[in-house]
């Protein structure tokens, strides 16, 4: 039962966080930089797709740029990907 929990908790986190980006109310390169624990199972393609004015196509564009593949989580970034993704993103 407690998984049950933890697990709809790390959900329910990733759809607010999915809705602040999408407002603009939480900058992407916050969460990238000190992502909540919440959001580090998170694939860093959807973060993207969240944001406005990004598609499926600006996504994959940005994550190629960066040599990050599709399927990578927020945790699984290495410290060079997540600075470069970073970077990538305030241009």
């Amino acid at each position: 039962m407690r998984a049950l929990r933890q697990a709809n908790q790390v959900r329910v986190g990733r759809a607010q966080l999915k809705k602040e980006l999408a407002t603009g109310s939480v900058r992407i390169e916050e969460i990238l930089a000190q992502p909540p624990e919440f959001a580090k199972t998170a694939k860093v393609y959807d973060l993207l797709l969240a944001l406005p004015k990004i598609g499926p196509a600006k996504a994959a564009r940005s994550l190629a740029h960066c040599r990050i593949a599709p399927s990578k989580t927020v945790r699984g970034l290495t410290e060079r990907q997540r600075e470069e993704l970073i970077r990538h993103l305030r241009r």
